[in-house]
């Protein structure tokens, strides 16, 4: 019998091969983390139409909804009408806006989804590679 404890085998370190980082193809993303002339106008082309977006829901919205004070001082009667017993005012504030609220929201979250999706693709588009086919479109369709 030994008197000590026994002996443990050395620790070996195992290590995979030397890695070395990955290649990144020239992307215009690079473009805008730099902040260069041509990343500006990537961002500044986005915000945009994103802006141009937001006017023309605002339009729709100040058509639809905006129009109803116009609406009851160019036409008093209406004001006073009552339909199963409720002011038809009151109808048109308290339950006719919700669904058209409902509606351009759907559209304008549909519609700057798709800018977002373009502009990915736009940037995923790998830049100074000539004969590369083009990324597929939205719809799944190369050019």
């Amino acid at each position: 019998m030994t008197s000590g404890p026994p002996e443990r085998p050395a620790r070996v370190r195992v290590t995979g091969p030397a890695r070395r980082p990955p290649t990144r193809p020239a992307t215009r993303t690079r473009e805008i983390d730099e902040g260069t002339e041509v990343g500006v106008i990537y961002v500044q082309s986005l915000v945009r139409e994103q802006l141009r977006l937001a006017g023309r829901v605002l339009l729709a919205l100040g058509a639809t909804v905006g129009s109803l004070p116009l609406l009851f001082h160019l036409a008093p009667g209406l004001a006073d009408t009552r339909w199963a017993g409720v002011p038809v005012g009151w109808l048109a504030l308290g339950v006719a806006v919700y669904p058209v609220l409902v509606v351009l929201g759907w559209a304008y979250v549909r519609r700057a989804e798709r800018n977002e999706a373009a502009f990915a693709d736009l940037l995923a588009e790998t830049s100074g590679s000539p004969g590369s086919p083009a990324p597929p479109g939205p719809r799944g369709d190369r050019p």
